[in-house]
């Protein structure tokens, strides 16, 4: 399928499509969370391993998770400090998200805000999309459109046209993954951001 605009992209997406845009990190594969099996179908991706929820702010991303407002406070603070960025945060799933987001274990969510403009452009028309990186399950994350292009023909990628040179394809490294327990924060993957939890 052949690259497309920003806007394209983002009625694509709107329609339900799959779709491929930079992010901070790697560029990500993305689809409306009630169309998360499709992103599993593309990439070959096992049900062991949930998307994330990618939101263009903090506001947009609350109403996904649950929890008392002890808990809220914390993870806003936390959101406050590292948001927009490459943090990813794992926390009680509200009805909101569907079960096929985390097949597994439908009751958390990994949510996070990029730290990329155009990404948060997509992502404040579209509403928080479900995403992962692109690539086949296994393989190493693909870093620009162009291989994405080849390797997911059936996905609308944004044209490279659009990018902005500074923040072409992210840094090519993974966000850090933070699990809420009532412990505390328990780290999943490091990644570039290093949070204290009360271990």
């Amino acid at each position: 399928m052949p690259k497309v605009s920003q806007s394209e992209l983002i009625q694509g997406a709107i329609k339900g499509k799959v779709v491929s845009f930079p992010t901070d990190t790697v560029p990500a594969l993305a689809a409306l969370p009630e169309h998360s099996s499709l992103i599993f179908a593309t990439k070959k991706r096992p049900p062991d391993k949930p998307l994330i929820l990618m939101g263009a702010s903090p506001q947009d991303l609350w109403k996904y998770v649950i929890g008392n407002p002890q808990e809220l406070e914390i993870w806003q603070q936390i959101a406050q400090q590292y948001w927009p960025g490459p943090l990813t945060l794992v926390l009680p799933a509200s009805a909101l998200i569907p079960k096929a987001m985390n097949p597994i274990d439908p009751t958390t969510i990994g949510v996070r805000i990029p730290n990329h403009t155009i990404a948060q452009n997509i992502l404040a028309q579209t509403g928080c999309l479900a995403t992962t990186s692109a690539n086949l399950s296994g393989e190493s994350p693909l870093e620009d459109m162009g291989k994405i292009t080849v390797k997911f023909p059936d996905v609308l990628t944004l044209d490279e046209a659009e990018l902005k040179n500074q923040e072409k394809y992210g840094s090519g490294l993974p966000s850090t993954v933070a699990k809420w327990s009532n412990k505390g924060w328990e780290i999943l993957r490091q990644g570039s951001v290093k949070i204290l939890g009360d271990e």
